[in-house]
């Protein structure tokens, strides 16, 4: 179908039926205003949402305790333009899709930290070991924007930031229990000792799970999951100047997962296990010169990756990925209405890996960055950003990206126009490069993406729609290719190699509506469409879903419960890159409530998948059921 006709019926389904759409910040208080919401993704510096022209979502800590799921990725995909795939329950490999692009073109954070691995196939980062436990926002940045964070930011951004340090003491814990044995412990405290301000906390997560081949199709063993994961900060002010961020993240995962036992090598129940343990850590000195209108930033983060898979005792693979990254970034005020940012990286990349207990591939990589970016402010209700970056990598050499946004409000807010054009690069990833597959001639990966969009505010804030338009032209795209013929770049390699020979395109539009007629009650949907496709042969990009629809209800009732309601519906798909193999679509409802018993205490629980629905996201992979937990949250 071509786009227009989409687009033309979107339109009309939208007029139609108004309910279907969702405002722009999903996690954002009804009634806080762009310009009270701060974000820090769009320029990797605290800036009102109010002064970026870009498609920022915001989900904060009230709306991850009121929706109370478990992981990031349940959370994403009731964001505009997301879509997201597993290979089974949580613990297994997922994908977060933006508009889309695929979840190697998503770059993923931890407190401003990339989290890519360089030792997976595509770079990108895994979503199935990041659970919400002390995760305290999450910002989700829509387009191409390598300009400020360079490789990977082709999709999109997704940003995680974990609790901050207080100046009071503060105590918060969390335990539920619920479905398949599936439990959750979680706790953090944070305050102010002096200079230094910090926040610790820690969680474990465990499910006996169910079967990863999907138990429709056959699947008789329960595939279970394991999580402990630790959070902390410390910020130490030596002056009024002079101050220290101290930022780690650890993760260590341990999950059931289905594969080809022999000897039909069909897929089904086996006894393999896939562990991975994450590290993350920075450090960093901010230095604020000239009254506070420059501020500096110079900074170190590291990234470990550690995969391991076995069967029963046999150690099929092993993989280490490590990152080690330089970073300056400076900030200057030259006027109340203008501001500029310059900023330079240095990043070592390094991976192993063996199968089998065969040799071990080893190989890194290092690419140097510089960057600058200007904001412009000449009037009330305007602002304009445009940047350019520069990357020299050590094997392909240098790419240079340039990105620009504009944002208008002629009301104070009322009325919004926003419209932004980016440019994102990927480079080859080192198995990519390197591996027994390796093919070192590699280009990385581009795209230029654009889009615009209207919010309007009516009824005194109370009721706010929104819509935004979009594209995104990819170029250079690594596939895997075979090689029956040892001639070209399949010199040498009789089981295949990687080369760019892929284009696609992405269009489409975010619908939104947020209402709220009294205070108790708020209701948020989203509509999106994504028209992807492969520009060579004119196919559907895989496991892209068209359409989907999120709406959710929250009401307040005056003795304290909260109450709660999600409707997601996900259209169908085709699972593989030929399109011969499709997988249906899907609608899940939730429920949800809680109750404080005391101001420091309260119950809550919820009901998954009420209707039970049957659905996969990837062909033979299972889904859980309808599913229910109860828990207990304090704070202090």
């Amino acid at each position: 179908m071509r786009f227009q006709t989409i687009l033309l019926s979107t339109s009309v389904l939208f007029m139609a039926q108004p309910i279907w759409a969702q405002t722009e910040d999903i996690g954002a208080d009804s009634s806080a205003s762009d310009a009270t919401i701060i974000i820090v993704t769009a320029s990797r510096s605290e800036q009102p949402l109010s002064q970026t022209g870009q498609s920022i979502s915001v989900i904060d800590l009230e709306q991850i305790e009121r929706t109370q799921s478990v992981t990031v990725a349940d959370l994403l995909r009731n964001v505009p333009g997301v879509t997201l795939n597993r290979n089974g329950g949580i613990g297994t490999s997922t994908s977060v899709n933006i508009r889309g692009a695929g979840s190697d073109q998503t770059v993923a954070l931890i407190d401003g930290v990339k989290l890519n691995d360089p030792s997976s196939p595509g770079s990108g980062f895994n979503f199935g070991n990041l659970l919400t436990g002390n995760i305290s926002r999450i910002e989700v940045l829509r387009g191409s924007q390598s300009v400020v964070w360079g490789s990977q930011a082709i999709g999109g951004v997704v940003n995680t930031i974990t609790r901050a340090p207080t100046d009071e003491l503060r105590v918060n814990a969390r335990a539920e229990y619920g479905y398949r044995d599936t439990g959750q412990v979680v706790g953090n405290i944070s305050g102010r000792f002096g200079p230094v301000a910090a926040s610790v906390g820690a969680g474990y997560f465990r499910t006996d799970g169910f079967s990863t081949f999907n138990e429709e199709r056959g699947g008789a063993e329960r595939d279970g999951y394991r999580n402990f994961g630790a959070n902390g900060k410390f910020e130490i002010s030596l002056s009024e100047a002079i101050s220290i961020d101290l930022r780690g993240y650890y993760s260590d995962g341990k999950t059931d997962i289905d594969g080809f036992a022999p000897p039909t090598f069909a897929f089904g129940d086996t006894p393999e296990t896939a562990e991975t343990e994450e590290f993350v850590g920075y450090a960093g000195v901010n230095v604020n010169l000239l009254d506070g209108r420059f501020r500096n930033r110079f900074a170190f983060a590291y990234t470990n990756t550690k995969r391991d898979n076995f069967n029963l005792t046999t150690q099929t693979f092993d993989a280490l990925g490590r990152n080690e990254r330089f970073e300056y970034q400076g900030i200057l005020d030259i006027s109340d209405w203008l501001q500029a940012t310059i900023g330079a990286e240095k990043e070592d990349s390094r991976f192993s890996s063996s199968s089998f207990g065969g040799p071990v591939s080893r190989a890194s990589a290092s690419i140097d960055s510089f960057y600058s970016q200007l904001r412009i402010m000449p009037m009330d209700g305007l602002t304009a950003t445009a940047g350019i970056r520069y990357d020299d990598h050590s094997t392909f050499g240098g790419e240079t990206n340039f990105a620009g946004d504009i944002v208008y409000s002629p009301n104070d807010g009322s009325t919004t126009f926003r419209a932004s054009y980016g440019e994102g690069f990927k480079v080859p990833s080192l198995f990519q490069l390197f591996s027994d597959f390796g093919n070192e001639t590699l280009q990385p990966e581009t795209s230029q993406s654009w889009d615009a969009g209207i919010t309007q505010q009516l009824i005194a804030g109370r009721l706010e729609l929104n819509a935004t338009l979009y594209q995104r032209d990819s170029e250079n795209l690594i596939n895997f290719v075979g090689c029956p013929v040892q001639i070209g770049i399949c010199m040498n390699r009789p089981f295949g190699t990687y080369d760019n020979v892929a284009r696609a395109r992405a269009r489409g539009v975010e619908l939104g509506v947020t209402m709220r007629p009294v205070d108790s009650l708020t209701f948020a949907a989203n509509y999106t469409l994504v028209d992807a496709e492969n520009r060579d042969n004119d196919l559907v990009l895989a496991r892209r879903p068209r359409n989907s629809v999120n709406a959710s209800v929250d009401y307040d009732w005056t003795f304290g419960l909260k109450t709660g309601a999600t409707v997601s519906h996900i259209g169908s798909s085709f699972d593989n890159a030929s399109n011969s193999r499709s997988v249906e679509g899907y609608i899940l409802v939730d429920l949800r409530a809680a109750m404080p018993i005391t101001d420091n205490i309260e119950v809550y629980g919820r009901v998954e998948n009420l209707f039970d629905e049957q659905y996969e996201t990837i062909f033979r992979f299972g889904t859980p059921g309808r599913s229910a937990f109860a828990g207990v949250r304090l704070s202090f």
